[in-house]
């Protein structure tokens, strides 16, 4: 993809050619090929082939008709520099209701035991149904998201939503509440826990 950039040189206008990368841009991002590998955070594709896009509309209506599986993949708040040792960290959470938070599991790469668990998890949340509704979602402008959809449709997944506008979008309507990082997918390693 390129870009035409306006550069000024001498006092004349010059119109030359420019390399752009995905995130340049929040018009026209394209799907790369598989999982996206790039940094979390950037400008997102419209779409997601495999996986139907949604709005809060949409959520709310799909929520109301068919109780998906919400999975929030984003990332767990780290503990902020220079916060005393003595003090206990206590980050809360706050999601969709009902969600299952996975925290990073969009992260890419993903450790292969990591992607496993993940892929168990979701299959047991809908139990075993690749035809079951799911809906993955963190924050805009994050790839996290993309890529849980992404894993889920390459998996044979037939009705995977993304809903890129996050946890703030559906702030935006409703209240959020805190939500706990799932057992299983927080368990040590060896420790899996079942729903």
């Amino acid at each position: 993809m390129q870009r035409l950039v306006r550069l000024a040189v001498a006092g004349t206008a010059m119109l030359v050619l420019a390399a752009a990368s995905p995130a340049d841009s929040p018009l026209n991002v394209p799907e790369p090929d598989g999982i996206w590998t790039g940094p979390q955070r950037g400008y997102t594709p419209a779409t997601l082939s495999g996986a139907t896009v949604i709005d809060i509309d949409a959520l709310d209506a799909l929520i109301a008709r068919d109780k998906p599986v919400l999975l929030d993949v984003s990332l767990a708040d780290r503990r902020p520099a220079g916060f005393p040792d003595d003090r206990p960290w206590l980050p809360a959470h706050r999601s969709i209701p009902g969600a299952v938070w996975m925290a990073s599991a969009g992260a890419a790469p993903l450790d292969p035991a990591r992607e496993a668990l993940f892929l168990r998890r979701v299959a047991a949340l809908t139990d075993g149904d690749k035809g079951r509704a799911i809906v993955a979602f963190c924050h805009p402008e994050c790839w996290g998201s993309w890529n849980a959809a992404k894993r889920l449709v390459l998996q044979g997944y037939t009705r995977v939503h993304w809903f890129p506008e996050g946890i703030e979008g559906w702030q935006e309507r409703h209240p959020t509440t805190v939500v706990p990082q799932d057992a299983a997918w927080n368990a040590p390693a060896g420790g899996e826990v079942q729903r």
